[in-house]
């Protein structure tokens, strides 16, 4: 029902800005009274967003929540202070850092830890020109599906149509990071240490990939808050352009 409803908000512009067109053609027995009715057509048209102005609108809402997003997240704890992105030791190894906390090397875990999240957090800023890029190459079928979607739709856009680059740009500059501020020997110096208990199942000491993919999933949860906002929220509409075609598809959705 919401989808047909957007649909019909969006007709609704293309066929109203037509009209307000046609309303403005000259007639032959022109008179004071028809234009001052011009007039006010010109005025209710000028409040109703063109196709062009809904396209635009849409992808500079893009642009600023992964741009936003980006930003968040590269800053000093974008991921190690939001607990909903922050990243821990994998899976398959939370029995070895259970197992070295009970050892006394609670400072060891503490620093791989951190490391973790300072990688991330390093690779998040080069985000940014890559989501530019994909917005830009959006055709108005992107548009479409994005505005009649669900709540997420541009999210997983993003999700389709950025992880592959994303995740080429994003392991390289990773895994210096984790050099840089010594993830790499610490997580390394971590699983060898576990490693060398007996009877335990070994594991793989390369964290790069792992911290790669949840950076991401930290950018792409970040980028849906940031799209639930534009959607619903009219104190992040923060622009002209913006507030024009939200605030009227918000009025078409009353109606």
């Amino acid at each position: 029902m919401k989808k047909a409803i957007l649909f019909a908000a969006i007709v609704s512009a293309f066929c109203l800005n037509s009209c307000a067109i046609q309303a403005q053609t000259p007639r032959s027995s022109s008179s004071t009274p028809a234009k001052s009715s011009s007039s006010a057509t010109q005025t209710s048209s000028s409040l109703i967003p063109t196709n062009l102005d809904i396209n635009n609108a849409l992808k500079q809402a893009l642009e600023l929540s992964t741009g936003k997003s980006s930003d968040q997240l590269s800053a000093v704890d974008g991921f190690f202070g939001d607990a909903a992105i922050k990243i821990l030791f994998p899976p398959e190894a939370l029995k070895a850092e259970k197992t070295l906390r009970s050892l006394g090397l609670n400072k060891l875990c503490d620093d791989v830890i951190l490391s973790l999240n300072r990688a991330a957090e390093g690779a998040a800023k080069e985000a940014k020109p890559i989501f530019v890029n994909a917005i830009k190459q959006m055709t108005l079928k992107d548009v479409s599906n994005i505005l009649l979607g669900e709540q997420d739709a541009a999210t997983q856009y993003f999700k389709t149509s950025t992880t592959t680059q994303l995740s080429a740009k994003f392991k390289p500059i990773i895994e210096g990071s984790l050099n840089k501020v010594g993830a790499t020997r610490y997580y390394t110096s971590a699983a060898t240490q576990y490693n060398k208990v007996p009877f335990v199942k070994k594991i793989n000491p390369d964290i790069t990939e792992y911290v790669t993919q949840k950076a991401m999933d930290g950018l792409f949860l970040q980028i849906a808050k940031e799209e639930l906002k534009i959607r619903s929220d009219l104190s992040a509409r923060t622009t002209p352009l913006l507030k024009k075609v939200f605030s009227f598809a918000d009025e078409m959705l009353k109606k």
